[in-house]
């Protein structure tokens, strides 16, 4: 059984990436914030680092909407799991808001805004731009007669004039509202390195720029407007059984939990909430390891290493020697290990960036070379084509990737080989995923909603894990007493 539910809500899109959204959505959600609303943030697509910068300004945790991963069933389930408790959601787009992976925008912004039957906010760079803007929006709002296109927000204006020839364009020929004005101010960029924005956590000298951004939203966009468009957005038929948060998970039976290690600093920040959430559903313990600074490894019964920017602190990485030694010891005696990308980096031979080389883990037989252009960038299928301990051969996962290294001196034979890639690049020559005793490592990033299995067998192995540790250590006991 299920009711209708009022659920606020919009979509943050744009003709074309590069147009502003971030600016837009971080002013629009941080001055929401500051006038008492509760809002909830969400990024279509596989992002990690434009979902730190709104979990900030919100203070509640941003959630990915992928419907390329996810499917359009459980996209749904997941945004009204976590918009549910809010007072409105707020969705910032990816690139042009009808680009998806072929000629039907299959994983559009739009195809999001439709699945949750949201109205969506076009933001338009109006740079060099007039009468010009209302030919664009109208071309956006005939486009899809499925998707509603409920007001502009017009971007990087230059002074007054411009800003009411366009508004007087907008609003005369496309018969919409135009519900705010963002001014020309560099001030008001948020600064950008390879892998796009710098993620929130960073440095703190980057959040004056959210101060300015929020000031200037609150000045210059039409809130009121805004949340009374994201009201009237039709009810949605919410199941009983959907909770919020980790409530849709199943306790775990056993006293106690087995112990996942979570490598999560400034070298390795990118994980889904959903996923780490997911593992505590199966019944495990999280506990955070701090890979620049913590000597040691905790006594843990599995590692998750998920990816980041190891090469800037390749450095730091480097000097820890006692914990990449310990991490190597705790591998040859089969401790479980879930890595990616900037996991996949620390656990092989060595990082080369800028003629440097830094000693990394030594667990697998491969060095890593980083590149000033994308060795990999976008959706990644893959079909599990080799034994390991997460996935049975045969399935089909889809994921995505974006990384600037490749491995290099790969050695044959020494580990095993997860997946066939069937889109994208991965190690390259068709395949990802490297096996070795229970590591499993790949340039793929994973999402738990598309692929809840991983969640699941990861804990399995940490559990069987310490169960053969406390057998081991019971024996010792025994034969130390005998």
């Amino acid at each position: 059984m299920g009711k209708l539910t009022n659920m606020p809500r919009l979509v943050i899109a744009a003709p074309q990436g590069r147009s502003g959204k971030t600016t837009i959505s971080v002013g629009l959600m941080s001055g929401l914030t500051a006038k008492g609303f509760t809002v909830q943030p969400f990024k279509k697509g596989p992002d990690y680092i434009d979902p730190s910068w709104l979990t900030m300004v919100t203070g509640r945790q941003c959630c990915n909407l992928d419907s390329f991963m996810m499917g359009r069933e459980a996209l749904q389930q997941s945004f009204l799991k976590y918009a549910r408790s809010a007072d409105i959601s707020i969705v910032e787009g990816a690139m042009g808001i009808f680009d998806g992976v072929d000629l039907a925008g299959s994983g559009s912004t739009g195809e999001v805004a439709k699945a949750i039957n949201a109205p969506v906010i076009l933001v338009v760079d109006t740079t060099r731009m007039t009468r010009s803007v209302a030919a664009m929006v109208m071309g956006f709002q005939h486009f899809d007669p499925d998707l509603v296109i409920a007001g502009v927000i017009l971007n990087n204006v230059a002074r007054p004039r411009h800003e009411s020839m366009l508004r007087s364009s907008v609003e005369h020929y496309c018969g919409i509202p135009v519900l705010g004005a963002m001014p020309k101010n560099n001030a008001l960029k948020i600064p950008n390195r390879h892998l796009g924005l710098i993620p929130a956590n960073e440095t703190a000298s980057l959040h004056a720029v959210l101060e300015e951004v929020k000031t200037t939203a609150i000045k210059h966009l039409d809130l009121e407007k805004l949340v009374e468009i994201a009201r009237s957005a039709p009810p949605v038929l919410v199941n009983d059984e959907i909770k919020s948060g980790k409530e849709t998970y199943k306790l775990h039976s056993r006293k106690e939990k087995p112990v996942i290690g979570i490598f999560k600093d400034q070298s390795f920040t990118f994980y889904y909430r959903e996923n780490l959430e997911a593992l505590e559903g199966a019944g495990a313990e999280l506990l955070y390891i701090d890979s620049l600074n913590d000597p040691e490894l905790p006594d843990v019964d599995a590692l998750y290493i998920g990816g980041g920017f190891p090469e800037l602190f390749a450095a730091e990485l480097e000097k820890n020697k006692s914990l990449r030694g310990a991490v190597k010891a705790k591998v040859e005696e089969n401790l479980p290990v879930y890595a990616e990308c900037g996991g996949l980096m620390y656990l092989g031979r060595s990082l080369i960036w800028r003629d440097q080389t830094y000693q990394m883990c030594g667990v697998l037989p491969f060095d890593v070379i980083m590149s000033d252009k994308p060795q990999g960038h976008g959706y990644v299928e893959l079909e599990v084509s080799g034994e390991n301990p997460y996935f049975n051969v045969g399935e089909v996962i889809r994921g995505h990737e974006f990384h600037h290294s490749r491995l290099i001196n790969l050695e044959p034979g020494q580990a095993g080989v997860a997946y066939n890639v069937k889109r994208g690049t991965g190690m390259g020559d068709g395949i990802d995923g490297l096996v070795y005793k229970k590591v499993m490592a790949s340039y793929t990033h994973l999402h738990a909603v598309s692929v809840p299995q991983w969640a699941r067998n990861l804990v399995s192995q940490a559990e069987n894990y310490r169960m053969r540790s406390s057998q081991l250590e019971e024996k010792a006991v025994l034969a130390e007493t005998a």
